[in-house]
């Protein structure tokens, strides 16, 4: 597994709720490469809880939608925005059982829309939620001039 580096945390204004280290509400993801998916291992805290020791269904699915972002810029080499997102939730995801496990791949590209799946798993490595999503890619001299994408070799450590 690779460690990807986020080239994004070194703008003082950025504060996404998914991967920004420095957003104090935020989830603070942090994303490894593993063959052709995207891995993010995170350690659950109790304010992002639903019902007691249960990790909102909500959250649940903005991490799915985060980690397919890092799909797009990774695997893709560009950016893009969401534009459908279609969760199933499984089973509760218990806080209690420790570090949560998402992955996500690219499932299908057809021009500029990308297909994800993610899939959420519980610190027991019970499969809990996963999510189909899909993506409208922006051209890379797009993702570039709007949304300062720096290119996928920003992301590798």
């Amino acid at each position: 597994m690779i460690k990807l580096k986020n080239p994004y945390a070194e703008f003082k204004e950025y504060q996404c709720f998914g991967c920004s280290p420095s957003n104090p509400f935020g989830l603070r993801m942090e994303f490894y490469k593993e063959g052709d998916e995207i891995v993010c291992k995170w350690n659950p805290d109790e304010h992002f809880q639903g019902f007691h020791d249960i990790l909102h269904g909500g959250i649940q699915s903005t991490m799915m939608d985060e980690i397919a972002s890092w799909v797009v810029f990774v695997l893709l080499d560009t950016a893009g925005v969401t534009y459908q997102l279609s969760t199933r939730f499984r089973k509760p995801v218990f806080l209690s059982k420790g570090t949560i496990t998402i992955r996500a791949k690219l499932s299908k590209q057809e021009k500029r829309v990308a297909e994800i799946e993610a899939s959420l798993y519980d610190g027991e490595n019970n499969l809990c939620s996963e999510s189909h999503l899909k993506y409208f890619v922006m051209p890379r001299e797009k993702a570039e001039k709007e949304l300062h994408f720096p290119g996928k070799d920003a992301f590798i450590k």
